[in-house]
């Protein structure tokens, strides 16, 4: 288990804070169907980070441990960058994925919740720091704020094999998605804990 504390992001770390989650989700299924050549991978997936989660930095909700991992989570009443999401998946994104990707987004887009709550778009350890419980605590990092203030938690997981560790912090499968040669989905909701 890790000793080293979570700590917030600053504007000053952002580059750092993508190049982390651009490591971490160099293996992912979701990534790797959307930019499945290497080259393009490493030239996009910061610019997708910045657009699907970069506005924590503004809120000071992004998360850092050390410069080994990081959580970009959006607090109720903030979204992704949906201008420029839209055309940078249009640009970027692998034909095969341009097929399957819009609907898969309207199927996300149906179970993500109505009520304020915050959102995980990204969260990621350099694979050289893996499985030393930094994820877990920067899941509890966040999960602790949700708790006292009352208000759920939601992410949308691109990888099954990390659904256990989502389960172990509170967050619950709603629903399995995948469209045609898409990976499969999984949204995870976590209702807040009583203190």
């Amino acid at each position: 288990m890790t000793t080293e504390s979570v700590q917030t992001a600053t504007a000053d770390e952002e580059a750092a804070v993508y190049a982390v989650l651009t490591l971490a989700f160099s293996s992912d299924p979701a990534t790797r169907w959307t930019w499945p050549e290497p080259k393009t991978f490493i030239a996009v997936f910061p610019r997708f980070a910045k657009a699907f989660g970069g506005a924590a930095f503004a809120k000071g909700t992004a998360h850092r441990i050390g410069l080994v991992g990081a959580a970009l989570w959006l607090p109720p009443g903030v979204g992704p960058d949906e201008e420029a999401m839209g055309p940078l998946m249009q640009e970027t994104a692998d034909a095969g994925t341009a097929v399957d990707g819009p609907k898969l987004m309207q199927q996300m887009a149906s179970h993500h919740p109505k009520e304020p709550h915050w959102y995980l778009p990204l969260i990621g350890i350099d694979p050289a720091h893996q499985g030393k419980g930094l994820g877990g605590a920067l899941l509890k990092h966040a999960t602790d704020i949700c708790d006292r203030d009352g208000v759920p938690a939601y992410l949308e997981s691109s990888n099954l094999a990390n659904v256990p560790l989502y389960e172990r912090h509170g967050f619950e499968a709603i629903a399995r998605i995948q469209v045609g040669g898409s990976p499969v989905f999984t949204p995870m909701l976590r209702r807040p804990r009583r203190r």
